[in-house]
């Protein structure tokens, strides 16, 4: 988990040094990033799945082993779209450590303690987004780009010796049991996911003839995957699984607080830099302030999980979620940056809270055989909150500071697109806290005849 967060966060702080190295434009650059997401979105479904198929030690083996080779073949990349292309196998490989590892909870840890492990894995993601910029900038400045891709090697190495070492082995499978892996299922789901994640992402938030045929195309792949898998004997996600209310809510709850996470990632800088005039160096260091608290409070979170239950701390965190996000709408206006880290200091704990609650909810009475890809899903719908999140919560800041150019708007405008983004983005988190009760009031229902819900 460590490996793939610090893949995804360290090569963003290099992006200016590559342009200049392949002397290319940003938008260009900018593919060194969006090639390691798209494949992690598009595929860590799939991965999940085929790791319920064929074993989950040896999948995760070969995932680790794919990261590390792609992470060499980016060091020593001469061209630009050579080291695209071995970042998007690198995402390929950060795709099934993630889709894996938290499968693997499931499997390894005991229910009581379900909770605390999935607070340590949250701890370890903000722990690698954390480090990635900072660790990026002083490797580049050392020793070149090259060797922000040249730490995976000793990480991704004694990584692949802790996995085969301490994971246990996959349970031997007779041929008969076996099921099939739903290749176009595979295809269709990647297509339209691709599709959907470069409509949202490529246009920066602004809708154009090229982004709506991707949503298009989307929709109609979306539409085919459907029935696709309610034709096949095995298919890759069985449809009769959003039946569960609890399953169901959750993916729609951690898309929802994904989208509102990312917005403190795309409006925090303009308005710590032109609402509150700090320089370049101060909004780094403020902007720090989540991670770093996000990283201390991972672990407690999944301790009070364990001791509470899953279904009431998803609440609670959603709570406190709502609040920090209507502190974010409130208090920088009235206190500057001490009311900015104030609201943060409410907003990211209910976070990790809600993650490692709503993580346990699913994960401990998923059957063994859907693990992988139960596990693919939760991944996925965070991802797409958060691709989501950067394009919507973006153009609702621009909107809402009705200005052309954010990088140049006035204080008051920026102040004003701050202000109303967080309060779009607590109405967000108060919809996921109806959906949170409204599917905790299904769940213990008492049963009817005939009642197949």
């Amino acid at each position: 988990m460590l490996l793939s967060s610090l893949g995804t966060s360290i090569a963003n702080v290099a992006l200016p040094t590559l342009a200049q190295a392949f002397s290319a434009s940003f938008q260009e650059v900018q593919w060194i990033v969006l090639a390691y997401l798209l494949a992690i979105t598009t595929l860590i479904v799939s991965v999940g799945g085929l790791g319920d198929i064929t074993g989950r030690r040896l999948l995760l083996l070969a995932g680790i082993l794919l990261f590390i080779a792609a992470s060499v073949v980016c060091s020593v990349a001469p061209t630009l779209w050579l080291l695209i292309g071995a970042r998007a196998a690198q995402g390929l490989g950060a795709a099934v450590m993630m889709a894996l590892t938290m499968a693997f909870v499931g499997e390894i840890v005991p229910k009581a303690r379900t909770g605390s492990a999935m607070g340590l894995l949250g701890t370890m993601s903000a722990i690698g987004t954390a480090l990635g910029p900072s660790l990026g900038g002083v490797l580049i400045a050392g020793f070149g780009w090259r060797a922000i891709f040249l730490l995976n090697l000793p990480l991704g190495i004694l990584t692949l010796l802790l996995a085969y070492r301490y994971l246990p082995a996959d349970r031997p499978v007779r041929q008969a049991d076996r099921a099939g892996f739903d290749i176009v299922g595979t295809l269709l789901l990647a297509l339209t996911l691709a599709a959907y994640a470069l409509a949202v992402t490529v246009g920066g938030g602004h809708f154009d003839g090229h982004s709506m045929a991707l949503l298009l195309a989307a929709v109609l792949g979306g539409g085919l995957f459907v029935l696709a898998q309610a034709r096949v004997a095995s298919p890759l996600i069985r449809l009769a699984a959003f039946r569960n209310a609890v399953l169901s809510a959750s993916l729609a709850m951690n898309a929802l607080v994904s989208a509102v996470m990312m917005a403190t990632l795309v409006v925090g800088p303009f308005y710590l830099s032109r609402a509150l005039g700090l320089n370049a160096a101060l909004v780094g260091i403020v902007m720090s302030i989540g991670p770093i608290i996000s990283t201390l409070s991972g672990v407690p979170a999944g301790r009070i999980v364990d001791r509470l239950g899953a279904p009431f701390m998803v609440i609670v965190g959603l709570i406190e979620m709502a609040a920090g996000s209507f502190a974010l709408s409130v208090l920088p206006a009235m206190f500057g940056i001490a009311g900015y880290i104030a609201a943060l200091a409410v907003l990211t704990p209910g976070y990790q809270l809600f993650q490692a609650a709503n993580n346990t909810a699913v994960m401990m009475d998923v059957h063994r055989d859907q693990r992988g890809v139960i596990s693919g899903m939760l991944n996925l719908s965070r991802n797409l909150g958060l691709i989501t999140g950067a394009s919507v919560m973006g153009t609702v800041f621009a909107l809402a500071s009705a200005t052309i150019d954010i990088a140049t708007a006035p204080p008051e405008a920026v102040a004003t697109g701050m202000r109303i983004t967080f309060a779009v983005a607590a109405i967000l988190i108060v919809g996921a806290l109806a959906i949170a009760l409204g599917s905790r009031a299904l769940a213990t229902r008492p049963s009817l005849p005939g009642d197949m819900s």
